[in-house]
Order: structure tokens, then sequence, then C-alpha cells
């Protein structure tokens, strides 16, 4: 019943920036954790970033000081900004989010992914 969709991937130069935006909509009472997963060509899925639903946030070694991830729950969406971004951050880059329905289920959802390709 719900559905999270990702935006704003692409291919950048080294050194550029993208911001992702993830929209989760459905039957939502409350999000709580959401988080940034990426899987790089033939690698498993791993954590890129994470935030509670009251702003707290980790980010994987590899992209702290160049990552932001935040979130606004008025709007149900969640944001990565990637600064300096590097062609190791080369990755479909896939959203989830642990969601409270309607009728009081709890569910974890991922949405499709979206490219982020970094090269000159």
């Amino acid at each position: 019943q719900v559905q999270l969709v990702e935006s704003g991937g692409g291919l950048v130069q080294p050194g550029g920036s993208l911001r992702l935006s993830c929209v989760a909509s459905g039957s939502i009472f409350s999000i709580n954790g959401m988080g940034w997963y990426r899987a790089a060509p033939g690698k498993q899925r791993k954590l890129v970033a994470a935030i509670t639903s009251g702003g707290s946030t980790n980010y994987a070694d590899s992209v702290k000081g160049r990552f932001t991830i935040s979130r606004d729950n008025a709007k149900n969406t969640m944001y990565l900004q990637m600064n300096n971004l590097k062609p190791e951050d080369t990755a479909v880059y896939y959203c989830n989010a642990d969601i409270w329905g309607n009728w009081g289920t709890r569910t974890s959802s991922w949405g499709q992914g979206t490219q982020v390709t970094v090269s000159s």
C-alpha cells in the first residue's frame, strides 16, 4: 500500500553535486527511520546514510563530510545532498523507509532505485 519514488539521479563529473529525493505515499500514518542505500555494479547493497524521525543521522565512512541526509516529515520526503562526488560513488541508490500504516501495520519499504554515475 505504500510506495517510495526516488528522483535526482543522473550523470555528473567528479567533484560535482546531486540531490536525491525520496517521496513516500500511500497508507501512511507516520514514518520512522529512513535511509539511503547503494549498490555498485556487481556489488551488494550497502547503507549510505540513515536518519531517524527525530533527525538523528549516521553515515558510511566513505561519504562522511560529503553527503548530507535530511527529511521533511510534513511532506514524507527524504533527501540526500551529495557533494564532491567521486567515481566510486557510482551506484544505484535506493530509498528505504520504516512506515506505520493507517491500521497500525508496520512495513519496511524500498524504492525502485535511481542511477548515479560519476564520470569525466
